[in-house]
């Protein structure tokens, strides 16, 4: 999972951003599975699989140049503690 700072930004840019992961993802090895964004704070987290963090760098490098502040790895039990297994949003993918 990783956290990037964004500060304002539109929810249509941000999910443009998330299709152009979708169409490079799999040069890369990495499977992009949800994003969430906390207007208020201007942060943006994806949840993505991959074969180590440097994929899932530049996974988003080639696909719209925006960087990751912060990758986190979690791993699936964790996940669903945090998020909950059963929790419904417009951007999630079960995994």
């Amino acid at each position: 999972m990783d956290i990037h700072y964004v500060g304002e930004i539109s929810v249509a840019d941000i999910r443009e951003a998330h299709i152009k992961d979708l169409e490079v993802q799999e040069k890369y090895g990495v499977t992009y599975h949800q994003y969430w964004y906390n207007k208020e704070v201007g942060t943006v987290f994806c949840l993505m699989e991959g074969p180590d963090k440097d994929a899932c760098i530049a996974t988003h490098k080639e696909a719209h140049g925006f960087t990751a502040c912060n990758i986190i790895e979690v791993e699936g039990g964790l996940y669903d503690l945090f998020m909950g297994n059963n929790s419904i949003t417009e951007n999630k993918v079960q995994i």
